[in-house]
């Protein structure tokens, strides 16, 4: 059985060989560049600073090399959008930061010194006045030609070479989170609840964009891709961010609309990434069609493994939740990694419908000896 028969057989909730494994197949199941080359001296791979690439700059994850992906052998690999050809990455240093504009016209800046990634630092959207305004901004053009140079090539290679699952990244975040990030967190928020023409006016304007893209990506590779990747952060470690009455209002008819869509272009999957204590939303994640729920946050409030599994396991795959990445896998001891990894297998194996991976990226100051340790406790328990 290769990589992409056993992921198949797992997203269908059957038991393959043994349980699906992702190391960096998508954004939010990667590694931090800063615990990547602890990790590689730890295997004893010599790479010079030169040849290490980041797959996600606002995030700096590692794109994880061959020699790696051989020695771990996951069974995801991931295709990220590529830019337009209106736009390139430009990053420069002022007042002790290094700063760069993203596509969609947002802001990001990070610490020359001890940065771990870039934090939000100015909202394009921020103040707009009217929907004219939102209309008039310049969104991203998915429709240019350059956005999709080379991707059958990349797609099938990936594909016939290496047996892995394939997963197509989105060309944002969701229509909420997006939102958010355009407008400015309060604005948006306030809109969204007080007078909100101008919120979906965004949402709708995202929309938009991410049909174009979705319509023009999986024409190109509906042979080959496997799961779509989208994004949506609804929660915090303790809540909902907003009522699960105000999701149902504005957020959940505008998933359906894009997941329907997108199930019609190919037959894919759809990825969701939410993390928090999204437990209230289950069943209406699985309304709209989200076949995969990520990361699993095992330390949020109500997601605990075994009753998530016991009560949406039949309808819902569970990707990642593998391990704690707040306490165990940077502070834990490795005995204490394999007990945590043991528990979660125990409580997500059965019947299928888990991929294993750790609860969202692998931050920086997680120590190599853990992450070996919790690779090695999946190869021995992680067989069916």
């Amino acid at each position: 059985m290769n990589s992409r028969e056993r992921v198949t057989k797992a997203l269908n909730h059957i038991e393959p060989d043994r349980v699906p494994f992702d190391f960096g197949g998508t954004n939010v199941s990667g590694i931090s560049m800063t615990a990547y080359k602890r990790l590689l001296a730890h295997l004893g791979i010599t790479k010079d600073e030169k040849d290490l690439r980041t797959f996600d700059v606002i995030q700096q994850l590692a794109q994880v090399d061959t020699e790696v992906l051989d020695r771990l052998k996951p069974d995801i690999r991931v295709v990220a959008p590529r830019a337009s050809s209106v736009w390139n990455l430009e990053i420069r240093e002022a007042d002790g930061y290094r700063i760069f504009t993203d596509e969609w016209g947002i802001t990001w800046k990070m610490p020359v010194n001890g940065g771990l990634y870039f934090d939000m630092a100015a909202w394009p959207l921020a103040n707009a006045s009217s929907v004219r305004d939102i209309d008039e901004y310049k969104w991203p053009d998915v429709g240019d030609n350059a956005r999709y140079a080379g991707l059958k090539e990349e797609l099938r290679e990936i594909y016939e070479n290496s047996g892995c699952a394939i997963v197509m990244q989105g060309v944002s975040a969701g229509f909420f989170e997006l939102g958010g990030w355009l407008r400015g967190m309060e604005n948006f928020f306030v809109e969204l609840l007080g007078e909100p023409e101008m919120a979906c006016r965004i949402m709708d304007k995202a929309m938009e964009v991410k049909m174009a893209y979705w319509e023009k990506v999986l024409s190109i590779g509906r042979d080959y891709i496997l799961i779509a990747h989208e994004a949506e952060d609804l929660a915090s470690q303790r809540s909902l961010l907003i009522s699960p009455a105000v999701y149902r209002k504005y957020i959940k008819p505008r998933q359906k609309e894009l997941y329907d869509f997108i199930k019609k272009q190919a037959p894919v999957k759809i990825f969701f990434h939410s993390c928090g204590a999204v437990r209230e939303l289950i069943p209406d994640l699985i309304e709209v069609g989200v076949d995969i729920l990520n990361p699993v946050q095992v330390s949020a409030a109500g997601m605990d493994t075994k009753e998530l599994k016991r009560e949406f396991g039949r309808d819902i795959v569970f990707w990642g939740g593998g391990v704690d990445t707040q306490r165990i896998l940077p502070r834990g001891t490795v005995a204490e990694v394999r007990e945590e990894v043991k528990r979660r297998l125990e409580d997500l194996m059965p019947g299928g419908g888990f991929v294993f991976n750790t609860v969202h990226n692998i931050q920086a100051d997680v120590p190599p000896e853990n992450i070996m340790a919790m690779w090695e406790t999946l190869q021995e328990y992680g067989v069916y």
